[in-house]
C-alpha cells in the first residue's frame, strides 16, 4: 500500500471561467499557489486543441506559480508533442479528446491506437517525462499501455460515480472491483496505476481505500465546490477525506 495517496487537482476549469469573460481574472497562476498552500501534491492542466481551458501562455506562468510536479494532459497529435516535449512536464498523460465533448468522455483505446501512440510515448519518455494514459480499467486497455512502455496509467473512475450517484449499489461494486483489479495487475507489470475523473467527496473513499493507488486527480468538483467554500477549503476538505480513507 501506498502510505499517503496523492492529490492531484486539476485546475482547468478556473480557466475556463477566465476565458468565459475575457480578460485575466481568475487566474490559473493563483489557483496553483493555492494548491501548493492547501496540501495538493500536484497539478494537472489539460491543453486542449480547442483551448478552452488552459491556454499557451498559462503554462509557463503555472510552473512559476508552484514547485509542485505538473501533469500535462493532451491529446495525441504532432502539435501537443511539440509543445510538451518543450515545457518538459513531469508527467505527459495522454487522454482522448473530441472537439464537441463537454469533458473527457471515456478512457483511451490503447490497444487500437498502439501504432500510432508508440512514438510519442518514446519521445517523452527521451526527453525526461513520464508518460501515463488515461483509460477504462480494463485488462486489455492496461496490457496495450504496459506494451508501449507508458510509466503510468490514470483509471477512468467515471462509471464508478455515475453508478454511485444513480444508487446503482451492485454496479457501483462491480466496478470499483475492476479498478482495484487493474491497479494490482498495473503493480505487478510495473505500472504506476492511479485514478481519477469526476469524484466527489461522496464517492472519494472507496476509491482511495484501494491500497495501489498511488494518486487521484480530482478539478470538475473541487473547483466547483470552491465557489461555495474557496479553493483552499475545498482542497483541504478532499484531503482529510483521502487521508482518513488510507488511514
Amino acid at each position: 500500500m501506498a502510505e499517503r495517496i496523492r492529490l492531484g487537482v486539476n485546475i482547468d476549469h478556473v480557466a475556463t471561467i477566465r476565458n468565459a469573460r475575457g480578460g485575466l481574472h481568475p487566474d490559473p497562476f493563483r489557483a496553483a499557489e493555492i494548491v501548493s498552500r492547501a496540501g495538493g501534491d500536484g497539478l494537472t492542466i489539460h491543453l486542449r486543441e480547442d483551448r478552452r481551458h488552459i491556454r499557451d501562455e498559462d503554462l509557463q506562468r503555472i510552473r512559476d506559480a508552484t514547485q509542485l510536479p505538473i501533469n500535462l494532459e493532451m491529446a495525441a497529435t504532432d502539435e501537443m508533442l511539440d509543445i510538451a516535449l518543450r515545457f518538459k512536464p513531469e508527467t505527459a498523460m495522454f487522454v482522448p479528446e473530441k472537439r464537441e465533448e463537454r469533458t473527457t468522455e471515456g478512457g483511451l483505446d490503447v490497444a487500437r491506437g498502439h501504432n500510432h501512440l508508440a512514438p510519442y510515448v518514446r519521445q517523452l519518455k527521451e526527453n525526461g517525462s513520464k508518460v501515463s494514459l488515461f483509460i477504462e480499467p480494463d485488462p486489455v486497455q492496461l496490457m496495450a499501455a504496459h506494451q508501449i512502455g507508458a510509466s503510468v496509467t490514470e483509471f477512468h473512475t467515471g462509471r464508478f460515480v455515475e453508478l454511485c450517484h444513480a444508487e446503482e449499489g451492485a454496479l457501483a461494486g462491480e466496478e470499483l472491483e475492476r479498478i482495484q483489479m487493474c491497479a494490482e495487475k498495473a503493480v505487478d507489470l510495473g505500472i504506476e496505476p492511479q485514478a481519477g475523473h469526476g469524484l466527489t467527496y461522496d464517492t472519494v473513499t472507496p476509491i482511495a481505500q484501494i491500497p495501489e493507488l498511488t494518486e487521484l486527480n480530482i478539478g470538475h468538483f473541487i473547483i466547483g465546490e470552491a465557489v461555495f467554500v474557496g479553493l483552499e477549503a475545498a482542497i483541504r476538505e478532499m484531503r482529510r477525506l483521502m487521508d482518513e480513507a488510507r488511514a
